[in-house]
């Protein structure tokens, strides 16, 4: 699937009254694991700090991740083909800064701060996340500020039990 195949869906959705800032607020409550949601294409490699993941299916087994759709740098998600969504433990809380821009590294001083492998996709896997997904897209889709991609799970990686990074409140805390 290619950018130009993404059909905004902008469109579709109603202006409400509702404010922004106030949806954000009350979002803001909500606890949600976090993740780093990775790609390759070529030498290029991407890797995003993100809370807005969930299961689509077990049958066949499919997520579903959301990303900003403004970064242009973004568009290698629907590109490449593929993704991984690497859940990550408390002790991974300078990766989700580090991947969240935060912290202002170019993407190779990222990727330095973890040890990274492939599976069947080639997408990065994080070698001590909690779980790993390692995802063939089906489709992407625009839909008002994000891209939402749809994956199928082609392989998993478990790792260790440990107590997983939950952002709420907006900040980071471990259960």
């Amino acid at each position: 699937m290619y950018e130009r195949d993404i059909v905004p869906e902008r469109h579709v959705l109603e202006k409400t009254r509702l404010d922004p800032i106030t949806y954000r607020d009350a979002m803001s409550r909500m606890s949600s694991h976090v993740q780093l949601i990775t790609a390759a294409d070529g030498g290029e490699r991407r890797g995003v700090t993100i809370t807005a993941s969930c299961s689509v299916s077990d049958d066949p087994p499919t997520v579903l991740a959301c990303l900003n759709a403004a970064n242009s740098r973004n568009d290698i998600f629907s590109r490449g083909g593929s993704f991984a969504l690497n859940l990550l433990g408390g002790q991974h809380l300078a990766l989700a800064h580090a991947f969240s821009g935060r912290d202002q590294l170019d993407m190779d001083r990222r990727f330095a701060l973890g040890r990274w492998t492939q599976r069947m996709t080639g997408a990065p896997i994080l070698v001590d996340a909690v779980a790993a997904f390692d995802c063939r897209l089906i489709e992407a889709k625009i839909m008002a500020t994000h891209l939402i991609l749809f994956g199928e799970v082609v392989d998993v990686q478990i790792g260790e039990k440990q107590p997983p990074l939950i952002y709420v409140d907006r900040g980071y805390r471990t259960l």
